[in-house]
Formats: C-alpha cells, structure tokens, sequence
C-alpha cells in the first residue's frame, strides 16, 4: 500500500543548519587561546601578580585576561547560582568563649563575649542545579553570614578544607570540567564523566582535593554532621595593628558523619530533600544544631617555616604543626519563613569582613573576592545587598545611588564626598574605619606561583594514610566508581597513573577494577606519615549521643504493645525520634487486641518509607505480627539493606527469628534465650524479652559495658554505624 509513495529524506543541510553555521567555531588540538577581544593568551594558569622566586604576592586588578575570563564566568547563567544553586538555610546565633583571641584581632564579633551575633547559615551542594538531590557525592558549602554591629562579615566555606585549584583564573576551567557536559547537558549533580577526570588527571594540583571529597566526606549523613572550613587563608590584625594568618575551622557538636554510597545513591531517588528536611527536623524538635568555631594562627615571621606554602588552598595547616584553638561556640535555632527571600536570595562574599579581620595573598582568594561580589550583581541587581537577608543590623551610610531594585531613601541634595556639609565622611581606623594592613611588598610583576605550590601530591598520601581501614576501602570504591563511569581509556588510564603518586596499593587496586594503568613499582615512595584529625572517626562526640537519631520501628498486627511503648520512651528521653512503620498508614492492632482494639497509629507504611531514610531499625516481640513480617518481602529488604548499609538493628523475642530468616549470617550471634539478656554482635542488639521489669531497671546510659536492651541500642547507635560488618566481609553476603 505505501510502495507507491515517495520515500521522504530529511536534510541535515537545511536553511537553518546554514543559518547556524555562521555562528559556529570550532575549536580543535591547533586552536590556540585568546581574549574575547581576539589577544592570543600566553599563560591561562596564573593570574598576574607581584612575586619573587619565594613569595607569592598579591594579585594585580591589571589582569585584563585574568578579570575577563572570571567576568564571563561570572555571568554565564541567570538567575540560578552557577554553584551551589540547591541549598538549605537556617538562622541563628553566635558567642564566643572569652577574650582568647583578643590577642590576635581587634574584631569585637571575635573577643568580646558579652555580644551575640545573629547569624544565617546556608548550605549547599555545588555541581548540581537547583532541582538535584541533596545526597549526590560533592563538595557541601558552608557559608556564615555574621551581622555585626560593625558590618556583615560572610565566611564563606566549604566541608572540605582545601580545593581543587591554587589560582582563581582556573576556577572557571574547574567548573566547567565538573557540570554536565555541554554538547547533552549529562550528567546532573555528579563528577563521574569523561570531562571531570580529564580535567583532574591533567591538573595534578587537584590530588588531595580528590582524596577528600572520594572518600565518606563526600557523603555527609547531615548537615549538621559535617565540618566547615573557611578554605582559604585569611589574616587577623589586633589592636597594636600586629598581623597573624588565620584558618577558620567549624566543628559539629554531633561528630562527623556519612552515608555509605549505596544509601546515598539511593536516597537521591527516595528522598532527594533529605538534608534540608533533616535540618528543620532537629530545630524545629529542640535539637538545635551546633559547632565549635576554632582557628588556626601563624605568626607572620613563621610564614615560611612549612614545607609547604601556608597561601596554597589545596594545602592543610596540619593540627599536629598548627592546633586548632577553639574561640565560639555558634548554633542555628531558627528556620526560614519563606525560602525565596531568605535562603535563595541571600548572597556571600569574600570580601565582607570586618575590622580586625583581613585578607592574605592567597592567589585563590583574591580571585575569590573579585568573582563573588561580580556574581552576586549578575544574580541579584547592583542593589542585593540591600535586600532583607543580606542588609545589615548596623547603620549603612554612603553616596551610592539609584541601580535597579533600590530599596533605600536617602533624603537631601547631596550624594558625593567631599561636600560643603561633611555628610557622609570617611572614620578615621580609631573610630571604626576599616584599614588594611600596611603590608610591604616587592618582586616582579610576572605570572607565577611560588616554588613551594610545584608539589601536589604529600598532602594527599598524608590524608589517605591517615583513613581507617572502612574509610579507605571506602575511598577505592568511589574512585572505581567514578572512574568506572568514564568510557575515554586516556581519562581513566590517565587517572590511575596519576594516582601511583600518592600510594601504590591504592593505585593498582584502582586500576584493576576500572581497566586502567596497573602499575608495577611505586612511582613515590609512601613515607607512612599520618595526621589523626583527617579521619573522621577523629571527632565523635565528646559525649556519646543519640539525640536527633531516627529509629524505625517495624511492626504489624500483634505486636508487643507494652514494649513498644518502653523502648520508645526510654529512645525520647535520649532525643532520638522513633517512627512507627507498618503494613498500611492506619491503626496496627497490638497484640491480644481484635483489629478495632487497642493499637497505635503507623506514621508510615512499608513502600513509602525506606531504611535509607533511618539510622536504626527495632522490630518488636509478637508472634503473630513477627509471622506476618517475615512473609512480607520488602520487610525482609528493610533488615538486609539496613545491614548492608551497617546500621544498628534490634529485635526482642519472636521477632530474632525474623533477623535469622532475612540475613542468615553464621558469624552473626543472636539471642537464643527467653530472659532479657542481651546479645550485641556487629550492631546487632537481641533479648529474648523485655518487659515492665527489664524496662525499670534499664537505665539508658549510652556507654559501653553490662545494660539493658535499649542501653545497648543506643550506646551501637552513638557509633552511627558498624562498619566491622564491612570490613569483615558480612555485608557482602548480603543482597540489598
């Protein structure tokens, strides 16, 4: 019927093909930079600066290159952030301890305790637009908006301490590298391309950023469980103007902790507002979060005391040469009322300190404080800072005018300095005035870095050597991961070669999984150092602490009511928050009971909920709501993932047999007895019963040694996970 039609061929040389042909370049291996302006570029890796063969000096506004690439940078999307577009905010406050650090700033916000600061904090994930999931593998930043009574002071940071890059002028080939790539916009919110490593594997400077975010802290299981880090290298001036560089360091009063991969690529399907709900849950329960502010200080005469450059971002200070010293204590207690006007418009920069506080000639934050306040105008307006969020408690006086969205009047005739009036003057240092640091400089104008910014990879053998066991098999399964995602040999080849610099084994095992370089002799010699702060098993708790911990509890008509209610109880009086999961949303009939009797109401039911989603199981005694969950599939996934993910699981009488039946693990030891003896294996907690007796003289103390059931729950909770399971090889024998 169709033979007789004419065949229809679709041109790929139609008029609109030729129409954008003229706006076509193609850039080949012969194309060669240049300006927008048509300068062919000679160095697109150092902005230009006044340096000598040993220093590094401050970077130069006269950077045409430089300020133009940034300036495209900048300006390259609207209205979204180009990073750190999904972000979750919250209000709060800060205090300081004492005087401590009077010694080395005159900033009151730093010295005087009797003020508190109120504070915004928002965070965010970097590479995935605003519409990408919170549990992805990134970077989180971590940025503190201080409004001072002597101006808004903006820390601007991130949970890793160093970066990928040593120069701004790179930040934008960086990004560039780590979004979607541009010819299908793939993939969204993860680094596990082709362009990404590429970039990496030819940018070795990015080595021991990769360490960091490869391994668990790429993951973090909260917000509130992650560590803040100013990043770069700011500088304190006291009162006597003495001038000292300073590392901020933000520390989680919860410890420091994460998901594992499967969990967290998981709940970016299941939950992909996990960390922003997360947040609000705990303040809006009383469980306000908090962190320890601390800094770290150099004298100016021990600049160069290092064997490495203490301005170099993609470098620590380790704790063991330079001691974090805790000043303050800050704490969110509040949620947004509306998130447009508060926690998409607020806007950081670099560049807003306060007196007392200065900056460094540290080349990535002097990029740094040209690009963010460019941004924010691109974002924003030229009038953002007046916006509620980011407007000062503090007076603001000046003759700027008119740009769009002004939101200020200003009454009278006069809008310059000088005037015949003296309006708007400038204050003298000793009445307020802000006043940088005389700093003496020489070199030679030149694009250059210092020798001491040559090396790349000490630090980041340093940070892998220092990694538990469970964290560096952690870090080898995310780097095959990523890698393995890679289809050009030359990135992943590349890649595996590179990592040959900083620890053999690591690099073989790598390379073995993913097909890449699998190297027969250590390219450097790893010299075994350690440092105990890179790790995060370095920061629990200083009280062991469940507060704020999910529990699920898993049941189904005739379930042991009495004991629900016990162990509940005694899991509040600790803060932990427990949820009551079952086979509909409705009343479950506790045991004895007929359906329409006594119960409690399921807060969720089995399918729309997941064990990612807690960090705790309990499943209850009850024979009868036991025989029904062991038949029920997704309860037995419920038991195995959690397993699989290491986390504390615990079962009371009947329903042990459950725990048998979905794991089967021989090396696993459960309850075989009918008292309220308990079994703790692996994180595992088991009685054969627990009742109104057992409860009385169960008194939770979250410690180790002889308790009861839920003391010994809470005491494996406290520990967020077990991951001797993992390392001893039971998970694997688990399908989750």
């Amino acid at each position: 019927m169709l033979s007789g039609l004419k065949k229809h061929v679709v041109s790929k040389d139609n008029n609109k093909a030729k129409d954008l042909r003229g706006e076509t370049e193609y850039m080949t291996g012969a194309s060669g930079l240049t300006t927008d302006f048509g300068v062919k570029i000679a160095d697109d890796d150092n902005w230009l600066r006044l340096s000598n063969a040993e220093d590094i000096g401050p970077s130069l506004l006269e950077d045409h290159i430089g300020r133009e690439k940034i300036h495209r940078f900048d300006h390259e999307r609207i209205p979204e952030r180009v990073i750190h577009a999904r972000g979750a905010g919250a209000h709060g406050h800060f205090r300081v301890f004492d005087n401590r650090a009077a010694k080395w700033t005159s900033a009151p916000v730093l010295t005087d305790p009797a003020r508190t600061t109120p504070i915004f904090v928002r965070f965010s994930t970097v590479q995935g637009s605003r519409g990408s999931a919170d549990s992805v593998r990134d970077v989180r930043g971590f940025a503190v908006k201080f409004y001072t009574e002597e101006g808004n002071w903006d820390l601007v940071g991130n949970d890793i301490p160093v970066f990928f890059i040593q120069d701004a002028i790179k930040f934008p080939d960086l990004v560039h590298a780590v979004k979607p790539e541009p010819h299908n916009e793939v993939p969204q919110a993860q680094s596990a391309h082709n362009n990404f490593w590429d970039y990496a594997g030819l940018q070795p400077e990015s080595a021991h950023m990769i360490m960091w975010v490869m391994s668990d802290r790429g993951i973090p299981r909260s917000y509130r469980m992650m560590q803040g880090f100013g990043v770069n290298t700011y500088t304190l001036i006291n009162a006597e103007n003495k001038r000292v560089f300073v590392k901020f360091h933000m520390t989680p009063e919860l410890g420091v902790h994460s998901f594992v991969w499967d969990e967290a690529l998981k709940l970016a399907g299941q939950d992909p507002d996990f960390h922003r709900k997360d947040l609000n849950e705990a303040i809006e329960s009383g469980c306000h979060p908090k962190w320890t502010l601390g800094i770290q200080v150099i004298e100016e005469k021990d600049e160069h005391s290092f064997d490495f450059d203490i301005l170099d971002a993609t470098k620590i200070w380790p704790e063991s040469l330079v001691p974090v010293q805790p000043i303050g204590e800050f704490c969110l207690d509040r949620v947004v009322e509306e998130y447009f006007p508060q926690t998409e418009q607020v806007a950081f920069c670099t560049s807003h300190v306060v007196p007392g506080i200065g900056f460094s000639d540290d080349p990535l934050l002097q990029g740094r404080n040209f690009s963010y306040f460019d941004t924010q105008i691109t974002r924003l307006g030229i009038n953002w800072q007046e916006l509620p969020i980011n407007r000062p408690i503090c007076p603001v006086m000046n003759h700027h005018r008119d740009g769009s969205s002004r939101h200020r009047i200003t009454p009278g005739s006069i809008n310059y300095w000088p005037n015949r009036e003296n309006i708007g003057h400038p204050v003298s240092p000793l009445q307020g005035g802000y006043a940088e640091f005389n700093q003496r400089v020489e070199g030679i104008k030149q694009r250059a870095r210092g020798a001491k910014f040559q090396e790349h990879y000490n630090q980041a053998q340093l940070f892998y050597n220092s990694l538990s066991d469970y964290e560096k098999s952690h870090l080898v399964a995310a780097l095959s991961f990523e890698l393995g995602h890679c289809d050009d040999h030359r990135v992943y080849e590349g890649y595996t070669k590179l990592l040959n610099n900083i620890d053999f084994d690591l690099a073989k095992t790598v390379a073995e999984k993913v097909n890449g370089v699998v190297p027969n002799k250590p390219l450097r010699v790893n010299d075994g150092k350690t440092e105990s702060t890179l790790s995060q098993t370095h920061f629990a708790s200083k009280k062991p602490t469940i507060a704020t911990r999910r529990v699920a509890i898993l049941i189904a008509d005739g379930f042991n009511m009495v004991e629900v209610e016990a162990v509940r109880a005694a899991l509040k009086s600790a803060k932990a928050t427990s949820w009551i999961i079952g086979p509909r949303r409705g009343k479950i009939s506790s045991k004895g009971t007929i359906v329409s009797g006594a119960g409690i109401v399921a807060d969720h039911y089995f399918e729309d909920q997941r064990s990612t989603m807690f960090d705790a199981l309990y499943i209850p005694s009850g024979p009868e709501h036991v025989k029904s969950l062991m038949v029920n599939g997704r309860v037995v996934h419920w038991i195995r993932e959690a397993f699989g993910h290491c986390k504390v699981i615990g079962a009371i009488g009947e329903a042990v047999a459950a725990l048998n039946h979905a794991l089967e693990i021989p090396e696993l030891q459960l309850s075989k007895s009918e008292t309220d003896h308990v079994v703790s294996s692996y994180g595992v907690v088991t009685a054969g019963k627990y009742d109104v007796a057992s409860a009385a003289v169960d008194v939770l103390k979250i410690a180790p040694g002889p308790k009861g059931f839920v003391s010994n729950f809470a005491y494996e909770m406290s520990k967020h996970r077990c991951y001797a399971r993992e390392l001893d090889g039971l998970t694997s024998q688990v399908a989750y």
